[in-house]
């Protein structure tokens, strides 16, 4: 098929031109296809039938009955509602992965080779297909069997061990670190396996886990244990490694003060009020300081709880010390720099209306990014696509009538 003569959507992004078939759902495989349709892939988020995504079904919260954590993950993309236990489903994909250059899946290992669907299937219909497939524990190994969520991913890395505040229970991130984190790497090996697909015409497989990108995530902490032996526990909001680096309480609410070098500290100690502490023999070096950092974050939260969370910011900015507020979501989403870096956008989806979504956080110069396309209803576009591939308006009724496919309603 020639592609120029589709009516699928244009793009000006550096990923333009770059066609995604995502099998994936709920978070870390929809994160992967929502990056790659901001910078400009064509992504076709295939859905499963009956119900399409799990999170479709997350009932909580709702904008106008629809899933606002299926919106949030899915914008940008172009959907079909296509059953796969069926024949004439597993054809149309097939087709479909023919003008493919990316597939991605998250389905337990085994899963697509069950439906006949599997990489070495897939691979003869396009040699050049990149397959990527986030996974819980990976495709090898002796977990690899096993079903992956971001709690267990985050307990079996070690991130629960070391999050919170000392003496207290596991405790995992307050976001879902790991879901999101394999989602990023899943994007970037994706991109690095697209070059490579760019200059030789090969496809391959790309793999990703849940369990790596939670272990991704404790870097300074495995040094740690790598250099002693050791396993560090948690220090809530304070550094492993330097301090003072962690949240004070103002008078009216907290701020992060981030003493990461020997500059900023003495740059902290004077805007304190206390020049003292510089060659105080507790505090003088990061050594003395972690040595004492108890007694040091005591005679600091002292002084921080004299004044507002407005004033240290000023002081210490004008200090040349790293601050910032502890936001609130809310805060953090109306803040004049998230809005600056355009990091929220509004859209308009059919049943839900206006609503808005965080925004790329990558920026190019010459290729930007662009969010202009709300999350797709289940099915929106089933008959557009089929189109696309070569279908009738007579056979795609057969198909709807036989619950190959699904329309969405309207």
């Amino acid at each position: 098929m020639d592609r120029s003569m589709t009516t699928k959507p244009t793009h000006t992004g550096p990923l333009a031109g770059m066609r995604v078939l995502e099998l994936a759902q709920i978070m870390a495989g929809p994160t992967c296809g929502m990056m790659l349709a901001d910078m400009g892939a064509d992504v076709i988020k295939v859905e499963k039938l009956p119900g399409g995504d799990d999170a479709r079904a997350y009932r909580e919260p709702r904008v106008n009955g629809v899933s606002a954590p299926f919106m949030i993950l899915n914008r940008n993309k172009r959907g079909i509602a296509l059953n796969l236990k069926l024949e004439q489903g597993r054809d149309i994909l097939l087709r479909m992965v023919k003008e493919a250059d990316v597939l991605t899946e998250n389905y337990r290992r085994g899963t697509l080779e069950k439906l006949g669907l599997g990489y070495d299937v897939l691979s003869k219909v396009n040699p050049g297909l990149i397959y990527c497939a986030v996974s819980g524990y990976g495709r090898n190994g002796p977990d690899a069997d096993k079903p992956g969520f971001d709690l267990i991913a985050q307990g079996f890395s070690g991130l629960m061990s070391v999050t919170g505040e000392p003496g207290g229970p596991p405790v995992k991130t307050g976001n879902s670190i790991a879901d999101t984190n394999a989602g990023i790497l899943a994007m970037a090996g994706i991109t690095a396996a697209y070059v490579h697909k760019l200059k030789t015409g090969e496809g391959q497989i790309v793999d990703t886990s849940l369990i790596e990108a939670a272990l991704q995530q404790t870097y300074w902490q495995a040094a740690i244990y790598f250099a002693t032996g050791e396993s560090s526990g948690p220090t809530g909001s304070a550094h492993l490694l330097t301090a003072p680096y962690q949240a004070f309480k103002a008078s009216d609410g907290w701020i992060n003060i981030g003493g990461a070098n020997q500059g900023n500290w003495e740059r902290i100690a004077v805007a304190l009020g206390r020049p003292e502490w510089r060659e105080d023999p507790r505090f003088a070096t990061n050594t003395q300081r972690m040595e004492n950092r108890e007694a040091l974050v005591s005679m600091m939260s002292e002084i921080v709880a004299s004044r507002t969370r407005t004033q240290w910011i000023a002081i210490l900015d004008e200090a040349g010390v790293p601050v910032g507020p502890v936001h609130t979501i809310a805060e953090a989403l109306t803040h004049p720099q998230t809005l600056a870096r355009e990091m929220v956008v509004d859209l308009v989806h059919p049943q839900a209306g206006p609503t808005r979504a965080l925004g790329c956080p990558i920026h190019f110069s010459k290729t930007a990014t662009r969010i202009d396309r709300p999350a797709p209803m289940l099915g929106e576009h089933s008959r557009e696509l089929l189109r696309e591939y070569g279908y009738g308006d007579a056979e795609i009724d057969g198909f709807v009538e036989a619950g190959v496919i699904e329309e969405a309603a309207g």
